[in-house]
């Protein structure tokens, strides 16, 4: 089945956030032993949790434009190298300015991979699949932060030097991303819209699906003769007032969950719910491993049900979820929190986990989707390095209730967003969202 290749094609690309999740949850194991060995104040401790997320950040602002320039293959290679580079420099760091610049430059990495690898996937992938294609890439996140905990569980016991060993590790699918990603073609909508390449565009489409391939040939080409003759095209501009929005207020609701204060900080959360330290690492591993299986299940269900629904289920969840632990925490009784947390993340990577990047790399016009996903990517990226930067230090003057309440008040007001302002995008081709999108 020729399909079968444009599967292999996005396995591979989304290698990228496998290495993308790993190296985000990775430095939960890592935290406490390196703020130790440096003597970290707490606001130096949270910089360096937050150090990543900073090249995150700016990663994701600038990772549109070697995508535009370059293509969307070489970007993902040397997205591929930073990520090796990062994970041998980090776990040899000789001391704290050293391995603050390596996690920096895997930060970079993970920003850049959260652009091209969710828009080449969506540029390579038919309509009728296109959400549980792009979903791998999120099933590799949350499957690299499932490896990156009970890799942390099984490590710490190896002495002084466990942390090193922890980051290290990351280097061996590091080069395998970096080989693998040689062996997939370039994407065809970037062939014609930068290169002119329509040939070789019309050969890729014809491996991934013969009976379309001519329609969305006709599609692409014709979309790019309307912008082709007009000045550049500017993100910021009315025209395209309506993805831009919705892109950033899903990327700034997928943070303010507190999904990535939970990640990053999640042996320190079950710590202060009173578990001890083996224990809470094992929970940690928990979390992962039902986001993971949630994620699993939203694949098959998101080119079904649609993105709106699962966002819709999601969002009642985490709302009720979240309540529940800022109320364990007001009342100092802990003993559902572990519970409420697993089920908040069932919640979550049902719903925002699965969706965000089938839904930023799906509603930009073509001539705007490399620097659409980027902002898209950027405000994610941005939002989620001040909550890792801010939780240690809010939590610990304002108290967990405060923090956990926050966080659902956020959900409540994403449940109003999903429900008047979210359109659905399950089943339409990219050229046909691209022109709803703009005229909505």
């Amino acid at each position: 089945m020729k399909n079968s290749k444009v599967l292999v094609w996005s396995i591979v690309v989304a290698l990228g956030g496998f290495l993308f999740g790993f190296d985000t949850a990775v430095i939960s194991g890592a935290e406490k032993a390196i703020q130790h060995l440096w003597d970290l104040s707490a606001v130096e401790h949270g910089f360096t949790v937050s150090i990543a997320l900073i090249g995150t950040v700016l990663g994701a602002m600038l990772g549109g434009i070697p995508a535009d320039r370059l293509g969307r293959k070489t970007t993902l290679f040397w997205i591929a190298v930073l990520y090796l580079v990062s994970s041998l420099g980090s776990a040899l760091a000789t001391d704290w300015y050293v391995f603050i610049f390596f996690r920096f430059i895997g930060g970079l990495g993970v920003g850049a991979s959260s652009v091209a690898a969710p828009m080449y996937i969506s540029e390579i992938s038919p309509a009728k699949s296109r959400g549980k294609m792009v979903g791998l890439f999120q099933f590799n996140v949350v499957f690299g932060i499932l490896i990156a905990y009970f890799s942390n569980y099984f490590m710490q016991d190896l002495g002084e030097n466990a942390w090193r060993w922890m980051l290290g590790v990351q280097a061996l699918p590091s080069l395998i991303f970096l080989l693998a990603i040689l062996y997939v073609p370039e994407s065809p909508r970037w062939l014609i819209m930068k290169k002119g390449d329509v040939q070789q565009a019309r050969e890729i489409l014809n491996i991934i699906d013969t009976e379309t391939s001519e329609e969305t040939l006709f599609a692409i080409m014709n979309a790019n003769e309307e912008t082709k003759d007009k000045p550049s095209a500017r993100l910021f501009s009315s025209k395209y007032k309506t993805p831009v929005t919705l892109a950033i207020l899903f990327a700034v609701f997928n943070q303010v969950s507190g999904i990535n204060a939970i990640i990053y900080y999640s042996p320190r959360i079950f710590e202060m719910t009173g578990l001890g330290a083996k224990a809470a690492f094992l929970s940690s591993a928990g979390i992962g491993f039902v986001n993971f299986a949630f994620t699993l299940l939203a694949i098959n269900f998101i080119d079904r049900f649609g993105r709106r629904t699962l966002m819709a289920i999601g969002s009642v969840g985490v709302i009720i979820t979240l309540g529940l632990v800022a109320r364990a925490f007001f009342i100092q009784d802990f003993t559902g929190v572990p519970v409420f947390l697993f089920v908040y993340i069932a919640f979550f990577a049902f719903s925002q986990g699965a969706v965000i990047w089938v839904f930023i790399s799906e509603i930009f016009p073509n001539e705007v989707r490399a620097n659409g996903q980027a902002l898209g990517s950027f405000t994610h990226w941005f939002m989620a390095a001040i909550i890792a930067f801010s939780f240690p230090i809010i939590s610990e003057y304002l108290g967990g209730g405060i923090t956990f309440s926050f966080f659902a008040v956020m959900m409540i007001l994403q449940l109003i967003f999903v429900w008047r302002i979210m359109p659905e995008t399950k089943g339409t081709s990219l050229e046909r969202t691209d022109k709803t999108m703009v005229l909505h």
